[in-house]
């Protein structure tokens, strides 16, 4: 339910021109991508003292491991293959200070980053993408937005993996992955995002699983603009969020309507955390926004204690929610579990709320008695939903609790082997609604 292009295109020139005046210890601009000549092991700060450094001497299939320190730059990983990895997640800090703009960019088919933290970036921690000029991220600073993008001037970045990593305290997004395919994102953790704790957007066959991860105090937990199967979210804890995950189909990027995708066993609960930036468009109290999302299947999560809805459907602008599937989800102390806030205008079909679960507008047909994938919504004013509790005031991003240690990887030195064509996704019929506890030990918010 966020868009925040506009901020991104007004900024996007400001944490360039603050990163050339910035304090001494700075990295030095990215010189562009390393030779193949480079070493298969290069060490930090041992071979080279940046880590930027490390990256642009690294040979192609190796590694860059990062000793315990704070490190102020932003790093840019643009050679195939590459492995960025801490030796202590809580230890080796990549630092904006609240200035620059990334932390970690990979724009190489094959990149890997492990075991380390990234915070207070003004834009985003991680970003993994295809979209890029060859030096970085390529930012849309015309206004146009995504309208003219081509993605054969800008394929999709292939193969990655984001394991590990703390994001806390980034203006934008923790973990993003945006224009990528064949990718995993798995047992990270994220807090005090303005915009979204991990976002995939933009792919098409994006082939990408989103699983193990833990997201609190951010404006949302999860989200996807037109990111399309296969995709799995399985398994993550989005908690102590104020909205715990969105699905949207978005005229601003490529490939709408989003579409396809597989939400199971996740525990989304208690999204009403007033510790952390507020939401673009106002949302607090929801557990799952669906706005113009068509065709997804959410199954077996746990969806409970939110103040305003469960799970709240809406269009997006002249894009309706369609057929989006709920089957065997729990639902226990929500204000309202299923609320329909679409445009009379732009009215979804098939999208179902499951027996036994109360709704708004109150009566609307249920799953399996008297609701199919032909059935047209009836829409309540947004208003009504958020009458239902007030949305506290927001925090700076650089003002929200910075996360204690968490555990890292165990084998830091062993040689990563390339990763595979793509994920394996779990197998559906073995995910169970999730208790309460899952991932509990990594939780800040109690």
């Amino acid at each position: 339910m966020s868009r925040i292009r506009g901020l991104v295109a007004a900024l996007a020139l400001v944490p360039a021109l603050l990163t050339a005046c910035g304090a001494k210890d700075d990295a030095p601009p990215h010189p562009g991508a390393p030779s193949p000549a480079g070493s298969p092991l290069v060490e930090v700060p041992q071979d080279a003292p940046t880590i930027q450094e490390a990256v642009d001497r690294v040979a192609p299939g190796g590694m860059v491991l990062v000793s315990p320190g704070t490190y102020h730059e932003s790093v840019v990983v643009a050679t195939e293959d590459v492995t960025v990895r801490g030796t202590d997640r809580a230890g080796v800090i990549i630092d904006g200070d609240g200035i620059r703009p990334h932390g970690v960019v990979g724009i190489a088919d094959g990149v890997r980053i492990q075991n380390l933290t990234v915070q207070r970036t003004t834009f985003y921690g991680v970003l993994v993408t295809g979209l890029h000029d060859g030096d970085g991220p390529r930012a849309n600073t015309d206004g146009s937005g995504y309208e003219n993008f081509d993605p054969e001037k800008f394929p999709p970045l292939q193969r990655f993996q984001v394991d590990h990593v703390t994001a806390a305290n980034n203006g934008l997004y923790g973990i993003y992955a945006f224009n990528a395919q064949h990718g995993v994102i798995r047992d990270n953790y994220a807090s005090g995002s303005a915009d979204s704790g991990f976002y995939v957007g933009q792919c098409h066959a994006c082939d990408i699983l989103v699983t193990g991860n833990v997201a609190e105090r951010n404006a949302v937990g999860f989200e996807n603009a037109n990111a399309s199967t296969p995709l799995m979210v399985v398994g993550n804890r989005f908690s102590s969020n104020r909205v715990g995950m969105t699905f949207l189909s978005d005229y601003q990027e490529a490939f709408i309507p989003q579409t396809g995708d597989v939400i199971a066993g996740n525990l989304v609960v208690d999204n009403n955390e007033a510790t952390s930036p507020a939401q673009a468009d106002g949302g607090f109290g929801i557990g799952i926004g669906i706005s113009g999302g068509t065709d997804n299947r959410f199954v077996r999560n746990r969806v409970e204690g939110h103040r305003r809805a469960g799970i709240s459907i809406a269009s997006s602008s002249d894009l309706p929610a369609l057929r989006n599937t709920l089957t065997g989800n729990a639902y226990a102390g929500n204000a309202i579990d299923f609320a329909d806030i679409s445009s009379a205008r732009v009215l979804g079909t098939g999208n179902c709320p499951e027996p036994g679960t109360s709704t708004l507008p109150a009566g609307l047909p249920i799953a399996g008695a008297g609701c199919t994938a032909q059935t047209a919504g009836r829409a309540v004013a947004p208003e009504q939903v958020a009458r239902l509790a007030a949305a506290p005031p927001g925090m700076s991003f650089l003002e929200v609790p910075l996360p204690t240690a968490l555990p890292g990887l165990t084998d830091v030195t062993t040689a990563p082997q390339p990763l595979p064509e793509g994920p394996t996704m779990p197998d559906l019929a073995s995910v169970k609604v999730p208790g309460r506890s899952l991932l509990s030990a990594w939780v800040m918010v109690r």
